[in-house]
């Protein structure tokens, strides 16, 4: 049986199946459907044509824009019909033509998607993302399954992120860009294949970072990609010289996790 609130307003030609929860003063609008397993939070807005399906969950206050499908069967041709989930949170900003798949029974089932995000139109997120807060995906987006993507990254328009890839914390990608590694917290890469090319300088100015604690990120970071080593073993030498920069420690234990992927370099992949 469905729970819908007193405050919601869901207009006549859409469709809300029997067992859905909908939220105080959420707006559904024409033509679009939510299904039976749906939970919309409180404030959630669907505009015309939109579709939540699935075991997926709306945070407060998102706003889901027409054409945009939500909570999708996963992409997967393992996929057999289990009750998967998607999560996303509140206050996002879902474009026209967006796309969030639910995940695989095989690698725990959950799609999560943070708080505060913008995914911009025909956008794409597949089964078992894992994708933080603050985050930007530009128009034509594409992440394969599995790939994390951390706190206030921005995905320029028609990059593709491949499978099991991360992409640390506030790192940008340029548009068109072929994301076949990992990508530090605070890395910038352009291109196909895509080349690690230094550091989203102008994204840590706009945090608030100071100018001294960006030069000393500079400074770890020509150690760690310059050095005479490998990348690993630099970021392992270093680490006892930078224990009071929080943005190099954040770096460090991006490179020192374990990873079903490479790290993205400014030479890794190019063609000799």
């Amino acid at each position: 049986m469905s729970v819908i609130a007193a405050s919601a307003s869901i207009h006549a030609m859409a469709v809300v199946e029997d067992g859905a929860v909908v939220g105080e003063n959420v707006k559904i609008g024409p033509f679009c459907h939510v299904g039976a397993n749906v939970v919309l939070g409180n404030g959630v807005e669907l505009l015309a044509h939109a579709v939540v399906t699935g075991r997926t969950t709306i945070g407060k206050g998102t706003r889901i824009f027409p054409m945009a499908v939500i909570g999708g069967d996963p992409q997967s041709v393992h996929h057999g019909g289990e009750e998967t989930t998607l999560s996303v949170g509140d206050n996002c900003t879902i474009r026209e033509g967006v796309t969030m798949n639910t995940g695989t029974s095989d690698f725990g089932g959950k799609t999560v998607v943070g708080d505060n995000n913008l995914f911009l139109a025909n956008s794409h997120v597949a089964h078992d993302c894992r994708v933080g807060n603050h985050v930007i995906m530009s128009n034509n987006v594409m992440l394969a399954g599995h790939v994390t993507v951390e706190d206030r990254v921005i995905l320029g328009g028609g990059c593709a992120v491949h499978q099991f890839t991360r992409i640390g914390r506030q790192a940008f990608v340029g548009g068109l860009s072929a994301v076949s590694y990992d990508l530090i917290p605070y890395g910038m890469l352009n291109g196909n294949p895509g080349l690690l090319g230094g550091l989203n300088v102008v994204g840590m100015t706009r945090a608030g970072v100071d100018r001294a604690t960006i030069h000393t990120v500079r400074r770890a970071y020509k150690a760690i990609f310059e050095g005479t080593g490998s990348i690993r073993d630099n970021a392992a030498a270093i680490r006892e010289e930078y224990l009071g920069c929080e943005p190099v420690m954040q770096i460090l234990d991006f490179i020192a996790a374990e990873s079903d992927r490479a790290l993205s370099s400014p030479t890794r992949g190019q063609k000799g």
